[in-house]
């Protein structure tokens, strides 16, 4: 090659390496600009990654310091008495603080179903129903049937349900504190230097129980049975107020048929005879409970072996005021924590009512409407007193026939074992 040739090539390949250079520089230059991007968009990624998870943690500590409340509606209905409002869902944790851990201290009473203990929730005095047996199908069904029934039954006189926990093995309900616990402690445990129920209290008390249930049998649909009626289960707010409770036995009745049949359940001597008998409770069967109920106001005395009139052979306490009724001594049966502090007028009047409520012929006893209005007016029709007392002379003349009866035949039976005797002494010595 020449040197001109040369020349002329020098010029050509200094284009081609300065092109060469120019783009190496602008992949460099390129490169650069897309990796402080790349490290740009990472950091800017990683900073909001942080920030959501910060967030997030935030939001959770939150959630855990401060638990939203759950609440379960439950549907009003159209009553003047009625007392609207939520059923809310608690933690266990929330009612183990609540009751000290459900010491012993806090216990306010037990009953078949569970234990009931006092609590303090969000700086209020509840009562915290813990139940037994959840693993078992009647642990389980009374708890359901709480649940269902407050969401029928809502009134003034009718326990109000605050809200409930659920666990595995846990079933609890969460209630109103009631200031004077339950009418059956009041007339039984008074402590010592307290005041003892007075009359009319003792009287706001049965006609406040007497709405309750007037409520749960007439204004219910379907119609509501509690089928455990007694002092220990009306309980007393800060005004002795009655409120009723306990609704582990309850039942709800189909109305065109009238009735459920169902196994015994209750309490001796505040159980109906009928139910007894058949297993089929019914509205009569708690008027009959609440009649009892209204003897143990008056009297203070338990439905069953009462200390008064231990010695009269009968062993139910609505018995024994009848046999005080009928021999003219109506002042005996009253509580003596009274002094005579009463008024006779209406103490004839609640004897009576209470006596029709127990009535053994359930179709006779009064429907909680009439009890109510016979309260109210503390009247009692007088037609309906004096079959009440034809019907209960006929009965205890009945009564007597049939002990005579039974007597004449023991001494029938018995002259006729000694006869037989004498005749076989007879035999005998005639073979000697």
């Amino acid at each position: 090659m020449t040197a001109e040739t040369q020349s002329f090539a020098t010029p050509d390949s200094q284009v081609i390496i300065l092109y060469e250079i120019r783009m190496m520089l602008n992949d460099s230059r390129g490169g650069s600009r897309n990796s402080i991007l790349k490290v740009i968009l990472a950091s800017i990624g990683g900073a909001v990654t942080l920030l959501v998870i910060i967030v997030l943690f935030l939001l959770w500590w939150q959630r855990m310091r401060y638990r939203p409340e759950i609440y379960i509606d439950v549907p009003g209905q159209h009553d003047h008495n009625l007392e609207f409002g939520q059923i809310k869902r608690f933690s266990l944790r929330e009612l183990q603080i609540a009751t000290n851990n459900f010491s012993e201290q806090s216990v306010l009473g037990k009953g078949g179903f569970g234990k009931v203990y006092s609590g303090v929730l969000h700086g209020k005095m509840v009562a915290v129903k813990r139940l037994f047996e959840v693993e078992k199908p009647e642990g389980e069904i009374a708890f359901l049937r709480e649940v269902e029934l407050i969401s029928i039954a809502v009134h003034k006189n009718i326990l109000r349900l605050i809200g409930f926990c659920t666990t595995p093995t846990e079933r609890l309900l969460v209630y109103p504190y009631m200031e004077n616990l339950s009418v059956a402690s009041r007339l039984r445990d008074v402590k010592l230097n307290e005041p003892a129920l007075d009359w009319p209290t003792r009287m706001q008390i049965a006609l406040g129980a007497a709405r309750g249930l007037e409520y749960l049998h007439e204004h219910c649909n379907p119609k509501i049975i509690h089928r455990d009626v007694k002092a220990a289960n009306v309980l007393l707010d800060g005004n002795f107020e009655a409120v009723v409770g306990d609704f582990g036995l309850a039942k709800m009745m189909d109305i065109e048929r009238n009735t459920v049949t169902t196994g015994v359940r209750g309490t001796m001597g505040h159980i109906a005879p009928e139910y007894l008998k058949t297993g089929r409770p019914s509205v009569k069967t708690d008027i009959f409970g609440y009649g009892v109920m209204l003897l143990e106001i008056v009297t203070g005395e338990r439905a069953i072996f009462p200390n008064f009139l231990e010695g009269a052979g009968e062993i139910f306490l609505n018995d024994q005021v009848k046999l005080k009724v009928q021999v003219g001594q109506l002042t005996d049966i009253v509580d003596p924590n009274l002094d005579n502090a009463y008024n006779f007028d209406e103490l004839e009047k609640i004897v009576q009512i209470a006596l029709l409520c127990t009535n053994v012929e359930p179709d006779r006893r009064p429907a909680m409407s009439k009890v109510v209005q016979m309260l109210e007016s503390n009247v009692v029709p007088a037609e309906q007193w004096e079959e009440w007392q034809v019907a209960q002379l006929t009965r205890r003349q009945q009564d007597e026939m049939r002990e005579q009866r039974r007597l004449f035949s023991f001494s029938e039976e018995s002259l006729n074992i000694q006869e037989a005797i004498q005749l076989s002494g007879d035999k005998y010595g005639s073979v000697n």
